[in-house]
């Protein structure tokens, strides 16, 4: 593997732990797709540094059990602006 996706990989996993972010969180500051972003931490990722495949995995296993919460909260945003209603 070549150093300079190394050094992605690793950045890109330090931010998504840090920021408690989502894959498409990442991929917007990397400026890289979402397919690389998760080819980068859940292939490259394990082969690079366990430990942080682990932690990373726990933030996006959270971010997935939620995202059914977040995409509601935006439906409903969309809908109260729409009928310009404000609860």
């Amino acid at each position: 593997m070549k150093d300079y996706i190394e050094e992605r990989v690793l950045e890109i996993a330090r931010y998504i732990i840090d920021n408690n972010t989502t894959v498409r969180g990442a991929a917007q500051v990397f400026n890289v797709s979402k397919s690389t972003v998760h080819k980068d931490v859940h292939e490259r990722l394990l082969r690079i540094n366990r430990d942080l495949y682990r932690r990373c995995s726990a933030v996006l296993e959270k971010n997935k059990a939620e995202r059914h919460i977040r995409g509601g909260m935006a439906t409903r945003e969309k809908y109260m602006k729409q009928q310009n209603i404000n609860y």
